[in-house]
């Protein structure tokens, strides 16, 4: 198979699995417990904690292991503390769900309109009625189109008015240098499945100034953030891809680059065929594209018959036949959202792959 949905979930690295594999038999013990087996696990979580740590520039002793990024989503938007919450009009769906279940808890709820290219403008923020203790969430990469955002900027401008900044990092981790301390948020969701990790774990980065109310109680684990016994071999792969990702940095995002301009020259030889976001930044290894008159779904199961793995955006929501709110908020007219296939490279893709599924897409287009 030509897997090119890294997007939705990565293989685990061979090493990952390597480091993990003692922590499924041998080194068994619960990280609460004192004597040497618990030892060991609270070990191997300490030092996973400054593996990832050390990956987004960030404190150790700031980050809370999560099931994953949906909860570390869940855990972040359940700390708003003001009258008001506002979110990007292009979040996950785990930042919408959430925000509307919280609704009942503000005097309201905004969502913060995007360009059609997906960029957040400074100056739309400045319509919204801020009052000190208000959130915003903003992710810093779409996992759709891959457009990255000027978090900084957001957070900056936003922190004049004394409002809390949290961030969906969880498609830019791994795929892109960043510095949580440089953001100047508040909060950071991030995930260990993107970043060729196991999946169920995440971790919800905390900054040093603002104090974190449990979502999850029933236990001190997680300095009291977050209840519940660690899924320490999780955390372990964690640690071990976040260690990985931060020394393989370079050369993967340059890797992928290469093979995103490769895929898109192709991609322009198709007539009518368009990249969205095309002109704006992007995350090296992000394509998505429509083509008109063409059905996404029927191109992604003709795709699928061919042995090539793609998605129509995000697979939280694909299922639902809707068009993409990430690009109807970008004024993408709705035929050609519901055309939309996304293209997700990974580390180990190469441009014979990338060859493959231009001809694969041409033909399945013929069809």
């Amino acid at each position: 198979m030509i897997y090119l949905d890294h997007n939705a979930t990565t293989r685990c690295d061979e090493r990952v699995l390597e480091a993990m594999l003692p922590y499924l038999s041998g080194m068994y013990g619960n990280p609460s417990s004192l004597y040497k087996l618990g030892r060991i696990a609270r070990s191997a979580i300490d030092i996973a904690r400054e593996q990832v740590a050390a990956l987004i520039d960030a404190s150790a002793a700031r980050i809370v292991f999560t099931s994953g990024g949906t909860e570390a989503n869940a855990l972040a938007l359940a700390n708003a503390r003001g009258v008001g919450l506002a979110i990007s009009a292009i979040e996950h769906p785990s930042i919408f769900e959430n925000a509307e279940c919280y609704r009942r808890n503000f005097k309201y709820l905004q969502s913060l309109a995007v360009d059609r290219a997906g960029v957040l403008p400074l100056l739309s923020l400045d319509n919204v009625k801020w009052q000190v203790g208000d959130m915003a969430s903003v992710m810093l990469a779409n996992n759709e189109t891959g457009l990255i955002q000027d978090v900084a900027a957001i957070a900056e401008h936003l922190s004049e008015c004394g409002v809390n900044v949290h961030t969906d990092a969880v498609q830019a981790l791994g795929k892109m240098p960043f510095s949580f301390k440089k953001l100047g948020v508040k909060l950071m969701s991030l995930s260990s499945h993107k970043i060729y990790g196991p999946k169920g774990c995440g971790a919800l980065v905390v900054a040093e100034d603002f104090v974190l109310k449990p979502l999850q109680r029933g236990g001190d684990q997680e300095h009291g953030w977050r209840a519940g016994t660690e899924n320490v071999v999780a955390i372990v792969g964690f640690g071990k891809a976040a260690e990985l990702a931060k020394a393989e940095m370079g050369l993967r995002e340059l890797r992928m680059l290469g093979l995103r301009t490769r895929l898109e020259q192709a991609l322009r030889t198709i007539p009518g065929l368009v990249i969205f976001a095309e002109h704006a930044k992007r995350l090296p290894n992000t394509v998505q594209f429509g083509i008109p008159g063409i059905n996404g779904e029927m191109l992604l199961m003709r795709l699928d018959q061919r042995n090539i793995a793609v998605s129509s955006g995000s697979a939280c929501s694909a299922s639902s036949g809707e068009v993409s709110p990430v690009l109807a908020a970008m004024g993408v007219d709705a035929s050609l959202a519901r055309s939309a296939i996304r293209v997700s490279l990974g580390k180990d893709n190469n441009e014979t792959e990338i060859d493959q599924f231009v001809d694969a897409l041409k033909a399945s287009i013929a069809n």
